[in-house]
């Protein structure tokens, strides 16, 4: 490994991947973060756009969405929901009917992940690719990002050309929207 601590088991199969794939990207580590506001005290001022990361399913339960966006806005839900819901029916699919949370149990068999600790580095171990990717556009238009590596006491920032590196390596389906209220496209 690099110059780095490793904390947890989690973060270390991440920071593995991103290595072993060439991935370029740099990593600090913090206390314990697992709102947004708790981890603003600890982030560094990098130059990243850092991000918020909600993990949701469908009406069924039948599939998951893991949503990104920067991380002072909210999330319109019902907004989403119409979104998708459009997006589906013009491909000849289902609709998902109402969004909610996934529970902690979901996150876990989907992502390996617990919450507090959800970012699309959670991908590496959906090795079925069932769950979707959403990001915000604003997060493509950002020259770095910021996430957790799986353990929300570290931060790890990674440029947007790594980041679609990463996108592509782990090869679920990405789908870029707008997530502020009314904006959905």
């Amino acid at each position: 490994m690099s110059n780095y601590e490793i904390i947890s088991e989690r973060q270390e199969k991440v920071l593995h991947y991103l290595e072993e794939h060439g991935i370029p990207f740099t990593t600090y580590n913090h206390p314990e973060g697992k709102t947004i506001e708790d981890a603003k005290r600890w982030w560094h001022n990098d130059g990243s756009l850092h991000c918020k990361n909600i993990f949701m399913r469908n009406h069924k339960g039948n599939q998951h969405y893991l949503i990104c966006f920067p991380c002072d806005d909210d999330l319109a839900i019902h907004d989403i929901e119409h979104w998708l819901k459009e997006v589906l029916m013009a491909q000849g699919q289902n609709s998902p009917g109402k969004l909610s949370f996934a529970s902690p149990e979901r996150m876990m068999k989907y992502l390996g992940l617990e919450p507090g600790s959800v970012s699309p580095f959670g991908l590496i171990n959906d090795t079925e690719h069932h769950v979707i990717l959403f990001l915000d556009r604003r997060l493509k238009d950002a020259p770095s990002l910021s996430f957790h590596p799986n353990d929300c006491r570290g931060t790890v920032v990674i440029s947007q050309d790594a980041f679609q590196q990463y996108l592509a390596s782990v090869g679920n389906q990405v789908e870029y929207i707008t997530t502020t209220e009314n904006n959905l496209q």
